[in-house]
């Protein structure tokens, strides 16, 4: 077994920086809004885990087993020899896809891309101890912008899964998607999962769960703003909202102020007026159909080329050509 290797594109300074321009662009904007990468810090990854296992949260164990069902037919056609996840976190369903592209004998390298450097280091060590005969090589990196630093060598698949995909709004959706589609070279590929829209009574309470998770997750990003930015928000002060937007055809996820505050950012020498009910926007969660999906890769570059979705049509896993 080789040891894994890890490249490290961002450091804590770099993320650091990034949260103070993120969440003073947000926080001066009208209405506010804060991005949903800020919500996992190592409480926040732990409250997400927690929200999976929930009987509303469909999307995880939907996509698991529409995996499941068609991870033989995604290796056959993929036949990759490089195996790039976006977001990788633990690794957990990757082992699926790693298992079948090795039966299918083409499998040499696994690059798992991440922000954290611990839960990278954790996921690959894992990866290469369960898979000896694999080279481990991961990134500690931002997926939405340095795309460029993933290491080329070897007929490439890059899979992003979880339906992160629907925390972009279309301009950055386009964006990220072209993005993808430079890096790759004329057949490779891009598996990509995605949540598709459903009947709103099933959808809202995967959002906003009867014991609260969801919401506590929601109210995290509060504390991390209070230890990274040195603000001193009072996040029982907010309470979580959940909405479908049918004209977007995303859900929102809000914090509304339930008395008027005032609050310091001081590391941004920011004072913030929140009035009673005033909502900031902390996350989108986009769902799509197939023929809105397959269009969006088609405007990147891309041709779909298989489409698999769940038989109750909730979840949807896109393989998709670099044209």
């Amino acid at each position: 077994m080789t040891a894994p290797t890890l490249d490290i594109h961002l450091t804590d300074d770099d993320l650091t920086a990034a949260l103070r321009s993120d969440a003073r662009r947000g926080l001066t904007s009208d209405p506010k809004w804060l991005p949903p990468k800020w919500f996992y810090d190592a409480r926040g990854s732990e409250l997400f885990e927690a929200i999976t296992a929930l009987p509303e949260y469909y999307p995880t164990r939907t996509e698991r087993a529409l995996l499941e069902r068609v991870v033989g037919d995604i290796a056959r056609i993929s036949r990759a020899e490089v195996l790039v996840e976006l977001g990788a976190g633990s690794a957990a369903k990757t082992r699926l896809l790693l298992q079948a592209l090795g039966a299918e004998g083409a499998l040499k390298t696994y690059v798992p891309q991440d922000v954290s450097v611990s839960a990278l280091r954790g996921a690959a060590d894992v990866v290469s101890a369960e898979f000896p005969e694999l080279s481990v090589h991961g990134v500690v990196s931002d997926f939405t912008d340095t795309l460029r630093n993933l290491p080329s060598g070897g007929r490439r698949m890059i899979a992003f899964l979880g339906g992160t995909i629907g925390n972009l709004v279309p301009a950055e959706r386009a964006e990220f998607l072209a993005g993808v589609h430079e890096v790759l070279e004329p057949g490779e590929q891009l598996l990509l999962g995605a949540g598709l829209v459903i009947d709103p009574a099933i959808l809202v309470p995967a959002y906003d769960d009867a014991a609260g998770v969801t919401a506590e997750f929601n109210r995290n990003v509060l504390y991390v703003l209070n230890s990274r930015l040195r603000a001193d928000f009072d996040p029982e002060a907010f309470a979580h909202v959940a909405v479908w937007d049918a004209q977007n055809e995303w859900i929102e996820m809000r914090l509304e102020a339930t008395r008027d505050l005032t609050v310091t950012v001081t590391d941004l020498e920011l004072v913030l007026e929140f009035a009673r009910g005033e909502q900031m926007r902390t996350e989108i969660s986009a769902k799509f159909r197939v023929d809105g999906m397959s269009a969006e890769l088609a405007a990147a570059g891309f041709t779909t080329e298989q489409v698999w979705t769940d038989p109750d049509r909730r979840f949807a896993l896109f393989l998709a050509g670099r044209r």
